[in-house]
């Protein structure tokens, strides 16, 4: 008699879970079908930080699928992670998941509507904002505007590990000098001041990230590093990077001056340096090393600088010298004091192969 009643139980379990299985299934591909059974277009945009799997939430905002767990559920089952291009497209809430996730394997409808935009290495950011009113509607008050929103920065300080509140000092120009990577891009031609900046910002997290760790180690923050990345930048030119940045690490050990002329430019807003510093050579301002209110290093960057300037910063040569020049090879020549460093000078004029920028 018990044999005959665990029987029936187990009867009855194995109809419960075919019951509760095929109701599953059911329920299943009908939050997968449309949602409508008329067509209906709806205008839907990809950026390009987006996949598959993040979608969900912004189709069943737009009507497109009825539950985003199974949309989810779709691609696990289907082994969905084909390449997503990022883009506009026209969708239809009759397609269902299957029918959508065949439209986004087609690609974007609006690739054509991109552009190639170059930012130079070295370059400060009156000329990223003149790259950007050139290739965008935007004008430099939208770029100035977004710069000094506070809102803006912390959400940025907050999104990105390499920004602090010391891009929000009062005394600095330009809030992003420094973490706008110089790379060349493709943008939508209707990208806004926030798309630009969050794809460089993007970029220079992938440039600088393997270096998190000596960045963590160093003496000096995020912010120092990259500041005295953007004068190596334009200080060193073809002279060995991290030869040059020994010598700004021996100054700023030594309390000296960095007594860099690029700094100075920069804090005048001088763009051209043909004429040199004359009078401007002891202004008093955040930036300017030449001066005596600067007594290491400036308040922010002064461009931004490539990766190689960076690395530089983090990792410098060890030496115990104080004044560089190179030659116009790009050989770089260190001195350990000022009489020297002028008797280099006086020979690499002598020999011809001095190329003073």
């Amino acid at each position: 008699m018990k044999k005959l009643s665990i029987k029936k139980i187990i009867i009855g379990l194995l109809i419960l879970v075919i019951i509760c299985t095929s109701i599953c299934i059911g329920v299943y591909f009908y939050l997968i079908s449309p949602t409508s059974k008329v067509s209906e277009e709806v205008s839907f945009n990809v950026s390009e930080s987006e996949a598959y799997s993040t979608l969900g939430d912004d189709l069943k905002a737009s009507g497109l699928i009825r539950s985003e767990l199974a949309y989810r559920i779709y691609l696990k089952l289907n082994h969905i992670n084909y390449h997503l291009e990022y883009g506009d497209y026209t969708l239809n809430k009759n397609s269902g998941v299957e029918g959508l996730i065949e439209t986004f394997k087609k690609g974007s409808n609006t690739l054509a509507k991109t552009i190639t935009v170059k930012f130079i290495e070295g370059k400060n950011m009156r000329s990223v904002i003149k790259t950007i009113q050139d290739n965008f509607s935007i004008s430099d008050k939208d770029v100035l505007d977004k710069l000094s929103d506070q809102d803006y920065l912390d959400s940025l300080i907050e999104k990105y590990w390499f920004l602090t509140d010391e891009i929000k000092n009062k005394d600095i120009y330009y809030s992003l000098e420094g973490y706008l990577y110089p790379d060349t891009y493709e943008f939508f031609k209707e990208a806004s001041v926030e798309n630009i900046f969050e794809k460089m910002l993007d970029n220079f997290d992938k440039k600088v990230s393997s270096y998190k760790t000596d960045i963590e180690k160093s003496k000096y923050s995020v912010h120092e590093l990259v500041t005295l990345a953007s004068i190596i930048e334009l200080e060193a030119g073809g002279a060995d990077r991290k030869s040059v940045s020994g010598v700004f690490y021996n100054r700023i050990k030594a309390g000296m001056s960095l007594g860099s002329d690029v700094t100075g430019y920069y804090g005048a807003k001088m763009d051209d340096w043909s004429k040199g510093l004359g009078s401007h050579v002891n202004d008093c301002n955040a930036y300017n090393t030449r001066g005596k209110c600067v007594k290491t290093l400036p308040v922010g960057a002064i461009c931004n600088p490539s990766i190689k300037s960076i690395e530089a910063a983090i990792k410098p040569e060890s030496h115990k010298y104080y004044y560089f020049v190179a030659d116009c090879k790009g050989k770089t020549y260190l001195n350990a004091n000022y009489s020297g460093h002028l008797n280099t000078i006086a020979k690499l004029k002598r020999e011809g192969n001095w190329c003073d920028k």
